[in-house]
């Protein structure tokens, strides 16, 4: 017979089923590396059964004699039923499932495959199962009447199917990314089913098994199209944390939907860099710690981001990051950090204040001892004064340390008060030498009362102490200036200004600072000096949050002249 000759419809048939076995040839080098070993299991056994289905379906149809196409048939039988068991085990595997491996259900599983291949093996005895028929559309080719029992076993078959379908989909609306390619794909694989109805039903298709077909899509698809998709499915089952996926040369390929709230330019970035779409996050891998600090519903937030390879046996195909939220461990050890700072300031405060008491008071005991010896008493009675008032001031300051280590700690208990009310307090219980105090905007803020006066009066402190005549406090953006027209900070490191024992810019002005910068961070607020302000000193303390402004004011308060 001349190729000429040959139906086209029997082309057509034997090029799907001689693609289908060759596809699930192809898939099973990929469906044995994958990394889960009873997915693995799974996943082969149904390649390789769909595989051998497909083939038997092909010899079916290409056999020269009826009895070869017939043993064929009976053969397609027995290896196409076998793919309902592989089916089910694979879709109990990958969606972390058990029943794969209940040896009850095995036990029965294998049982009732037995009972039924007898009943398929014998059919040439009892004719219970199918008969055959030869016809000749639309090709020359014999034909299967299919029998009671065969639409028995078929139901059971389909109703088992239909519970792998279930288990698969209830996994991918569970999932939080779209898996609506692997949905499509899934049901791609059940297609055939149709195929089968309308070839039974009608002339317009061959009454033949179809189910390898769809098999074989599937089987190509999950390993070669969206292996991603596949894999990422069973990574992370499970995982509430957000979810990246790059492909081996670090672009994005996928993200749940905890990744897309996070990252909301993850939505377009499909494909891109992540160094280009997400910088902060490639610098945190590459970063020591891994911690990666965002603002997240507002709040600051921080992440572990860590990656791992994922693989298809030796081969790698991309990167899973993944970002844990440490956020309340983190907080605490930067809280303690903070805290071991704060204790190592004030060691460092009190060593200074002690050696320049101590030199101050043994100075003057050895002048007013020298002008006692020399019968000038007065000089010798202002000098143990002022050894005294030193030795005063020491006292104070040592309460003052005891006192900022009581408020040192992190503020948990917050109220929402009058800024206003709270700067005019600090103003009235502190030396302010007769300054004039301008406040210049209202707000409201949440923070600790207490805490926020003393800010304000170490800052009006270092004022009288930095020889101003004016101070302006003004509300900002996200917090608020401290502002006086003393000595500009000039050539001096800004950062001294805050850095106990250092007795900048003198020795009783040099725990002021310091202290006002120690309250403002138990708030979690950042305290700086505006380096560019010349004509004085300007404190901007910032990340105070938001601000519920007042209409504009401008009060006077201390007016020397009143």
């Amino acid at each position: 017979m001349q190729l000429a000759d040959v139906s086209p419809a029997f082309l057509a048939y034997v090029a799907a089923y001689g693609l289908a076995t060759l596809a699930c040839v192809v898939a099973l080098s990929r469906a044995r590396a994958v990394a889960d070993p009873d997915t693995r299991r799974g996943l082969v056994a149904l390649v390789v059964a769909s595989g051998g289905w497909a083939a038997l379906e092909l010899a079916f149809l290409v056999l020269p004699s009826t009895e070869l196409k017939y043993g064929a048939y009976v053969l397609s039988l027995v290896v196409g039923l076998a793919t309902v068991g592989a089916w089910l085990y694979f879709c109990s595997a990958y969606t972390g499932r058990s029943f794969h491996r209940n040896g009850t259900y095995r036990r029965l599983a294998v049982a009732v495959y037995l009972a039924i291949v007898t009943v398929k093996l014998t059919n040439p005895i009892h004719g219970w199962y199918f008969e055959t028929a030869f016809v000749a559309t639309p090709f020359p080719h014999l034909t299967i009447v299919h029998e009671t029992l065969h639409w028995v076993v078929s139901g059971l078959s389909y109703a088992l199917v239909a519970v792998g379908f279930f288990m698969l989909y209830e996994l991918f609306l569970e999932a939080d990314y779209d898996t609506r390619p692997l949905a499509a794909l899934v049901g791609v694989t059940g297609l055939p089913v149709l195929f089968d109805v309308v070839g039974f039903a009608s002339d317009r298709l061959l009454d033949i098994n179809y189910e390898p077909l769809g098999v074989a899509v599937f089987a190509v698809g999950v390993l070669y199209v969206f292996e991603t998709e596949f894999l990422a499915v069973q990574l992370t089952d499970g995982v509430d944390d957000p979810v990246v996926y790059l492909d081996d040369s670090d672009r994005i390929r996928e993200f749940n939907g905890r990744a897309r709230r996070l990252f909301p330019a993850l939505s377009t970035a499909v494909g891109d860099p992540l160094d280009a779409t997400l910088p902060d996050v490639a610098a945190a891998l590459d970063s020591a710690d891994g911690i990666l600090e965002l603002t997240d519903d507002g709040e600051t937030a921080y992440f572990l981001v860590s990656d791992t390879s994922f693989t298809l046996g030796q081969v790698d195909i991309g990167r899973v990051v993944v970002f844990t939220d440490v956020t309340r461990v983190e907080r605490q050890r930067r809280e303690l950090e903070r805290q071991n700072e704060q204790l190592e300031g004030f060691a460092a405060a009190i060593r200074h204040e002690l050696l320049n008491t101590l030199q101050i008071v043994s100075a003057r005991v050895d002048i007013a001892g020298d002008a006692l010896e020399d019968g000038e008493v007065s000089t010798a009675r202002n000098s143990l004064s002022t050894a005294s008032e030193t030795a005063e001031r020491m006292s104070d300051i040592v309460d003052d340390l005891a006192t900022l280590a009581r408020y040192g700690q992190t503020v948990d208990d917050r109220t929402t008060f009058d800024l206003g009310g709270v700067v005019r307090a600090a103003w009235d219980r502190t030396d302010t030498d007769g300054m004039t105090l301008t406040m210049d905007g209202g707000a409201e803020v949440t923070a600790d009362p207490e805490r926020v006066q003393d800010v304000f009066a170490n800052g009006f402190s270092f004022a009288a102490h930095n020889g101003a005549s004016t101070v302006t406090v003004r509300v900002t953006d996200d917090g608020f200036t401290i502002t006086d027209d003393g000595d500009p900070v000039g050539e001096q490191d800004p950062d001294s200004f805050f850095a106990y024992g250092t007795a900048v810019p003198d020795a009783e002005a040099g725990m002021t600072l310091p202290n006002l910068r120690m309250l403002a961070e138990t708030h979690g607020w950042t305290v700086t000096l505006e380096t560019d302000y010349d004509d004085g000193v300007r404190i901007v303390v910032s990340n105070v949050g938001t601000l519920d402004g007042r209409a504009e004011s401008e009060g006077r308060v201390g007016d020397p002249s009143g």
